[in-house]
């Protein structure tokens, strides 16, 4: 069993916890411009890296909350976790 280090309630079985996708995807600055294409590109295509990437889970099973990891894609290993309003790590 992998242990997820949870930003409010420490340490906590993967079960707990609900994989959100692709972190620090960016809104749309105007969705109503947007063509059929294009919001279907927003919403459905996503990396999918081998290797480091920044992603949203939800402690689904615990305090409920959503927060941002960095997790290698390759050995599930997650390298960092941190809440939705703090900084991905290794940037300014």
């Amino acid at each position: 069993m992998q242990l997820i280090a949870c930003p409010w309630c420490g340490p906590r079985e993967e079960v707990e916890f609900s994989y959100g996708g692709q972190a620090h995807v960016p809104h749309p600055a105007d969705p109503a411009a947007l063509s059929d294409e294009q919001w279907a590109h927003y919403v459905f295509f996503r990396d999918n890296p081998k290797g480091r990437f920044a992603e949203r889970w939800h402690h689904a099973a615990g305090c409920r909350r959503w927060f941002n990891a960095v997790r290698d894609t390759a050995t599930h290993r997650f390298e960092s976790v941190y809440r939705l309003d703090e900084p991905k790590p290794g940037t300014p």
